[in-house]
């Protein structure tokens, strides 16, 4: 408001002053004499300052005309654009500056004035390359993805924006859960830049979800090569998908090569747990324990896990609990302070019917992190030394309600998967599972541990007082209550209607 104000004031003072200057040249006396080829011109005040501004007027011609003349003799001597270039140079001045508020108004999130400016700027520069991008993003800031589409085809058509195009075609199937497409347009982007790292990523997580393993194999070598991945990183995810590869292998029942895979993937990376163990299996189907028992202790060494343990004991299937407890020793002899090592023992205490001795290895942990699974070990040592019912059922309503314990839980969205996978089932994340304790909020829903109940409640021939009876059994009792609740409710209904 203060700023047209004062340009209106502006205005009016210069008025003024032209009025006032033009008024004293017309009252004043004098003027300028000029003597050109035997003739003397005498001009007044007035008079001397139009021809001034004739001359000046004059003189641009003159050099506009200067500047067509050489454009003429550049075109002669073979420039075939000379002639154009000075003809459209003003409209070039106006393309760019249309152009250069296209972009910033695209910056400023102003799609329908970003369109507008593209448009103007086509008009001026003929130079779709430039403008069709413009175009293309603000019709998507602006939701109208059927201008966008129609712009990206376009440019398409050039071999310099042939890579935005496919781009920006690529990024609207993934956003309309297209990932068939999506995937086949990825591979046309990377072929056109493989160094693109955007594309690179969105290439590796098409094809792991499409399960291309081998694809996704040699999009993640080229991410090492381009130096958009550390090459420890890269290691461990060419596990990962070596692994994957394994799993869909023995889906097919193609046992050989899975085994090779599963191998290889423990070689890449032998901290991976599901590799550790999907390789000792290899190993003993092949009869090769001790290359088994290796893998194994090697995979512990880095990260206890219920799963070594689970293959460990494939490799004796038929020990007794006290010849398994013993063999067990090697395994548990590395990181014997770990909470899954202590756990572990427990158990096989537990099997083995030595229940003080499954205590002295718990320990605290029932009380220092109580979980579903270490509540339950406690429930099982109660009932092998003799507890009473009562103190057996108050360990397991404890661990019924208990955190869950260390599980694989994915490092993007926290989502708990019951097996591991490359890709998160929630977020689909690649290799962001881990195995660690859930967030606190996070409670117990699987119950009890299925193995522990037959030892703690009974076999099925035991007596019925031992049993335990679901919370969601309806009795007599509450039937009674239900059906008394029902009838006040209706009481009070009634008195609300009078």
């Amino acid at each position: 408001m203060l700023w047209s104000l004062a340009k209106i004031i502006l205005f009016v003072l210069i008025v003024a002053a032209l009025t006032l200057s033009a008024g004293y040249l017309m009252e004043a006396n004098g003027g300028i004499q000029i003597a050109f080829g035997g003739m003397e011109f005498t001009l007044g005040a007035l008079q001397s300052v139009i021809a001034g501004i004739l001359l000046i007027i004059a003189v641009w011609i003159l050099l506009k005309l200067l500047g067509l003349l050489v454009a003429i003799v550049r075109f002669i001597n073979g420039d075939e654009t000379a002639v154009t270039r000075y003809f459209s140079r003003n409209r070039e001045r106006k393309g760019f500056k249309a152009l250069s508020d296209g972009m910033l108004a695209l910056a400023s999130g102003e799609g329908r004035e970003a369109m507008n400016k593209a448009h103007q700027a086509d008009k001026y520069l003929n130079r779709p390359e430039l403008t069709n991008l413009i175009t293309a993003q603000a019709a998507e800031m602006m939701g109208d993805k059927k201008t966008a589409e129609k712009v990206y085809k376009e440019l398409l058509k050039d071999n310099r924006t042939r890579f935005v195009g496919v781009r920006g075609l690529m990024k609207q199937r993934l956003s309309e859960g297209n990932n068939e497409v999506a995937l086949k347009l990825a591979e046309t982007a990377f072929a056109l830049k493989p160094k693109h790292e955007e594309t690179q990523d969105v290439l590796l997580r098409l094809q792991s979800e499409n399960h291309d393993w081998k694809g996704a194999r040699k999009t993640l070598a080229t991410k090492l090569k381009t130096g958009a991945l550390p090459r420890d990183v890269h290691k461990r995810r060419d596990a990962v998908l070596a692994l994957s590869e394994a799993k869909d292998l023995i889906a097919e029942e193609t046992s050989i090569e899975a085994r090779e895979e599963a191998i290889e993937a423990n070689r890449l990376s032998p901290d991976l747990i599901p590799a550790a163990c999907m390789a000792a299996r290899g190993y003993i189907e092949k009869g090769k324990k001790r290359n088994a028992v290796r893998v194994l202790k090697k995979a512990w060494e880095v990260q206890p896990h219920p799963d070594l343990a689970s293959v460990f004991a494939e490799i004796e299937p038929d020990e007794t609990p006290q010849q398994r407890l013993k063999r067990f020793g090697t395994l548990l002899g590395k990181n014997a302070d770990d909470v899954e090592s202590k756990q572990l023992l427990a158990e096989l205490n537990i099997a083995a019917e030595d229940f003080p001795a499954a205590r002295r290895a718990l320990g605290d942990l029932a009380q220092e992190m109580p979980n579903t699974r270490t509540l339950t070990l406690m429930a099982a040592i109660e009932r092998g030394e003799g507890a009473e019912d009562a103190v057996v059922r108050g360990w397991l309503a404890r661990a019924v309600t208990a955190p869950r314990g260390e599980s694989w839980i994915c490092d993007n969205c926290n989502h708990i998967h019951n097996e591991w996978v490359p890709i998160c089932e929630h977020c689909k994340g690649f290799d962001t599972l881990a195995w660690r304790q859930p967030p606190a909020q996070m409670l117990s829903t699987t119950g009890l541990n299925a193995e522990m109940l037959p030892l703690i409640v009974g076999t099925p021939e035991a007596p019925a007082e031992n049993a335990i009876v679901p919370a969601s059994e309806p009795t007599a009792e509450a039937d009674k209550i239900e059906e008394a609740e029902v009838i006040e409710a209706e009481e009070e209904q009634k008195e609300t209607s009078k």
